[in-house]
Order: C-alpha cells, then structure tokens, then sequence
C-alpha cells in the first residue's frame, strides 16, 4: 500500500490526549470513582513530537455532568486538580487573578468561556474602595475580550493592554475546545499551564494567550464542543467495527435476542475488535485502512465541496450551561477558598 504523507494535514484539535497512544510514556492516569484523570508533562523532545507547548497537561474524562452525582465528583476532581497546578506554579495565597472569558456569547458552542467568567466572583473593585478582602478571597478580575471578527483586535493585544493596566500576578483562561473524538465531546476538561492559541482547533490561528507573551503564569481550562465531520465519520466507521465484532462473538447469546438492536450497547466491553481479514470483508479497502489514512481519505472528499462542516451536539445549550457552572464554582473554590452553587 502507498504510504501516505500527513505533514500537509491537520488534525482538528485542541486537546494533547487526541495526539497521542494509550500507552504514551509521558501520562499517567488515575480514576476517581468514574471519573479517569490524565497527567502528561511535555519536554523539549515530546512537545515537538506532538507540536504542543512545554507544560503539564490535565484531561478530565467524565460521561454526565447533568447528573447530580457526577457534577459533585467532576467538580471535586476539577477543583483539585486545578488547585494543584496553581500550586505547581508557585501561585502564593495573596496574588491576583485575571480571570479570562474567550468566545463568542452569541455561539452556544463558543459561548462556554465567556459564561463561566460572568459567573465568577471578582473582587478587586471592592479591595480598591476599602483596602482589604475577607478572609480566603483574594484580588481577583474578569475579562471578557471578545472575538476578532466583532471588535476588529487580536484577542492577545486587548488581553496585552489590560494586564500591562491592572498588573495581575497570574491569569485563568476559559476557551471553548475542538477535539478529534467524538466520545470526549463535552465529557472532557483540559487543563495545562501552557496558556491557550484561540481557535487553532478549527484552524483559525490567533495569537497565543501564555506565559511567553504576558511573563506571568497563564493557566487555561477548556473544554471540547466541536468536532469536525471528518472525525464523525471516521469514528463511526470504527464503531462499526465494534458493532459487527459484537454480533460475531454474541450471535448465540440468547439475551441479546430479547432487546431491540437499537438498545444493545456493545462499547461497554473495548475489546470487540474485527481482525484483518473481517475488516476487509465487511468495509473493503477502507477496512484496510489505519485512522490516519481514513481521516485523510474522508477529508479528501469532504473538504474540497465545503462539507467537512464542524458541528456541536444538539443537547448543548443546557450541558454548557451545567459545565459553566462546574467551571466557575471550581475557579471559585481555588482562587478565593469559597464555596459558590449556581442553579
């Protein structure tokens, strides 16, 4: 088979955990209850290799945070892993924070950083009238820059102007996220002390937001709520897969006989996997094909007419709004010590 060139392609994503293997040296991974947490720190050489910023990465993995019991654990696991990697980056108690909305409000799925800055607690107006806080908050700012396409200014430079103004000592930024998977779609937080390029998920490269540009400690959190329809379609020709080898090996299992196909949840178990020869029995050349070579096949026929479209799931209105309130009450609890419940 023809070796293919993928120099020239671009994976749509804003997430390190969609570059790599599952046995990546540079990660670590832990569960808490049914939430699995991902620790990966990037040197010189691995950094490179998957074209991401030095730093430490933290993925969130979680299947629904519209569920009362999970929004609690994801909000714990949230809340201290954001804690530690302030404290990994020697953020002291008394240093200010500017905390940075990116996005679009009028786009429900770029709305996601700006909502959870407005929903933040900032303090600094009140410690410049009187002098001082109450104990366990901190100085601590909201910035909502906009996008480029409204206000005619790269985001980096109205950010710039502001920190040069006001001097915090560390900044938070909340962007929404594209990813290169559609099971991490809006069950996937990320966050890095890398700092953040605004829309380099979708190919819209900006200015990045970091501790390069501004010469203090940029922390970012996002979360993924786009895909594009080539990744769609390659995920589910391997769900596919997954699908036929289930009903190879459970042909004769008499239960599966009493419920509806349409029921039968068959990614439960990960090892339904086709081999070789099924592959290409039941999908042809394609079958034969690695996902690198598939994605680049699928782009090749979805890019040139305009349909390799990105897209949002329809439930996303009220699951930004859920993840919103889990991201602001989780920046709340690291920054000012303080407990906030939103509805």
């Amino acid at each position: 088979m023809k070796e293919v060139d993928l120099s020239k392609y671009r994976i749509r994503t804003d997430l390190v955990v969609d570059l790599i293997d599952e046995d990546f040296a540079y990660q670590r991974k832990r569960t808490y209850k049914n939430i699995t947490i991902s620790n990966i720190t990037l040197d010189d050489e691995s950094s490179k290799s998957l074209n991401k910023s030095v730093g430490d990465y933290t993925t969130i993995y979680f299947d629904d945070v519209t569920d009362t019991t999970n929004y609690k654990d994801v909000l714990k696991v949230l809340t201290d892993e954001l804690s530690k990697i302030l404290k990994d980056s020697n953020i002291k108690d008394d240093y200010s924070c500017m905390i940075i909305g990116l996005g679009n409000e009028k786009s429900t799925a770029d709305e996601l950083g700006v909502t959870t800055a407005k929903k933040v607690t900032v303090t600094k107006h009140i410690y410049d009238l009187t002098g001082s806080l109450e104990e366990g908050y901190r100085v601590s700012t909201c910035l909502i820059p906009g996008v480029m396409g409204t206000t005619g200014i790269e985001t980096s430079d109205i950010i710039s102007s502001v920190v040069e103004r006001i001097k915090p000592d560390f900044i938070i930024v909340i962007d929404a996220l594209a990813s290169d998977s559609i099971d991490r779609l809006l069950k996937t937080i990320q966050i890095t002390n890398t700092g953040i390029n605004p829309g380099s998920g979708i190919g819209n490269n900006r200015k990045e937001i970091s501790r390069n540009i501004f010469g203090i400690p940029v922390i970012a959190i996002g979360v993924p709520t786009v895909v594009d329809a080539t990744t769609i379609v390659n995920d589910t020709l391997n769900y596919m897969k997954k699908l036929f080898s289930y009903n190879i090996k459970n042909k004769d299992k008499a239960s599966d006989k009493l419920i509806p196909s349409s029921r039968i949840n068959y990614l439960k178990n990960n090892n339904y996997t086709l081999s070789k020869k099924e592959s290409s029995y039941f999908l042809g050349a394609i079958g034969d094909l690695n996902d690198d070579e598939k994605k680049v096949l699928i782009g090749d026929v979805l890019t040139p007419i305009g349909y390799n479209l990105v897209v949002t799931p329809k439930e996303i209105d009220f699951i930004v709004l859920k993840l919103t309130n889990l991201i602001a009450e989780a920046i709340n609890k690291s920054i000012h010590n303080i407990s906030t419940k939103y509805i």
